[in-house]
Parts: C-alpha cells; structure tokens; sequence
C-alpha cells in the first residue's frame, strides 16, 4: 500500500474511533475566523498532535484542532487552524487534512481564508466568493506519484470553485442583506507580505485578493471529486494600495471585527449545502 494512503487510513482510523456520525461538510477556518467552529452543537474537540501523521498549526490564531458536530441541521467537521507552505510543511503534508476529510466522508468542502485586497472597490472587512484562483509560484501538491484511487494523474480544474452553488451562495447572500463581492484569490507562498510590484502583478494578471493558502486545498479537494466553495474576508488593502504597514495583528482584529457577518454568510451556506 502507498505511504499516503497507509498515512490516510491511520488518521482516518483514529478520527473515526473518536465520532459516531460521518461529516459530511468539511469547513477550513483562517485566520481569526476560527470562532465559527464555536456555533458547532454537541462538539466533539480532535488536537491534530492526537492525529496520527497530521503537522502542527504554527500560526497565531489558529487552534489547531477539528470540531465534529451538529451546524445548521448538518454534520459538519471544521478545521480550527490550517497548515501552509511557509512553515516549513510541503506541499503534500499541508492538504494531507484535505484527503482525510475525503476518506471520513466529506464531500463539500467550505474554505476560508483572511487575503489582501488588490481590487481596489474592495475595502477592509469587505467578504469575498472565490470564483477561481491563480498560483504561479511552482509549487503543487499534486507534483510526484499519482494514486488512481484518489484521482486523475491530470485532473479538470476549469471549474474548481462549484459554479452553480456560487450562484446560490450569491442569491442567499442577498437574500441576508450581505455584500458579498466576487473574485479571484491570487497565491503567494509567504511569509513575507507581497512587495508593492508583486501586488501590482497580481492585479494585471487577474487577481483580487492575495494570500497563503486555500488554492493547493481547493486543488486537491478538487483533485479527489469534492465541491468545492471559498470565501476570503479582505483584511487588509495589499501592500502599495493601503498606506500603513501590513501586519499579522491587524488581520486577527479585522476578523474579528466581520465575524458577525461570516458567521451569518457561512452558517447559511452550510444551510443549503
């Protein structure tokens, strides 16, 4: 058997003695957006260090654990934490959560993220669909051996974000008073906040937010058959479009500040899923 499917099947494994019920929504929580997992009913708390295989979440604002339970009539599973690039993990090890959640059952997965603004309509707080992403870095997760079992050697990402549930998710954002703009989340690997010309880049080439992760889990998620949805909270205006410095702190704050609304916009989506 594979390393990464005998990896798979032990986290799996150990998930699996821990919960009685099969998720069947998975929700990946940024950056001081965590506290969506609070609204979870009759929770159920797995540490990723109790995880066989699973890394450790590094990063302020991130509690490193799933929380298993009822949300909006739904079996859900959220991550409290995620895993980047920069910290030292590859590629293959940060969306290793991504093909667990598959293996447990889950077949949407919601992700979230806290970005930078490079359009310039948008402003801090402002809530975003992501309808497509762009990673330029050369790095993807789906680089070495191909398990057929878990998907395409060469998959379709022409539409990773589900285009029909992303008019849904626009229709009832509407419906809850909710300005939700659209856009396409632009990757960077981090940790240091892009430069005035990579914003600028970014910008020409299509981007509205950047940020440091969602798209290598949106591609494996994508890579394995799963739906697909993304919503990026703007923080921040990226570097050379907001005029102080950018810093880790103000993210959090910012979160924290819309998390009323991203609670309410992520609670209904889970609704219709």
């Amino acid at each position: 058997m594979n390393n990464l499917l005998e990896k798979m099947n032990e986290a799996k494994a150990y998930i699996e003695s821990k919960i009685s019920v099969r998720p069947e929504i998975g929700l990946i929580l940024g950056s001081g957006l965590g506290v969506l997992a609070d609204e979870i009913e009759q929770p159920i708390k797995i540490k990723y260090s109790e995880i066989p295989h699973f890394p450790v979440s590094t990063v302020e604002g991130h509690e490193g654990q799933f929380v298993v339970g009822h949300l909006k009539g739904k079996m859900v599973i959220a991550m409290q934490g995620r895993f980047h690039y920069y910290e030292g993990y590859t590629m293959q090890e940060i969306t290793f959560p991504v093909r667990v959640l598959k293996a447990i059952g889950v077949e949407h997965v919601i992700l979230t993220n806290a970005a930078g603004g490079t359009n310039e309509t948008f402003s801090g707080g402002t809530l975003m669909l992501i309808t497509d992403h762009i990673n330029i870095m050369g790095v993807s997760p789906l680089i070495g051996p191909n398990e057929a079992e878990l998907g395409p050697r060469f998959p379709d990402v022409s539409s990773v974000y589900d285009v029909d549930f992303n008019h849904r998710i626009l229709e009832e954002a509407k419906a809850l008073d909710i300005d939700l703009k659209q856009g396409v989340y632009f990757y960077f690997t981090g940790p240091a906040y892009e430069t005035p010309a990579e914003v600028r880049v970014a910008k020409m080439l299509g981007g509205d937010a950047v940020g440091m992760s969602t798209a290598p889990e949106a591609v494996v998620a994508a890579h394995m058959g799963m739906k697909v949805s993304g919503i990026s909270c703007i923080t921040n205006m990226a570097a050379g479009i907001q005029k102080t410095a950018l810093n880790h702190q103000e993210v959090v704050e910012v979160a924290n500040r819309v998390q009323g609304t991203f609670i309410r916009l992520v609670n209904r989506i889970v609704e219709i899923a």
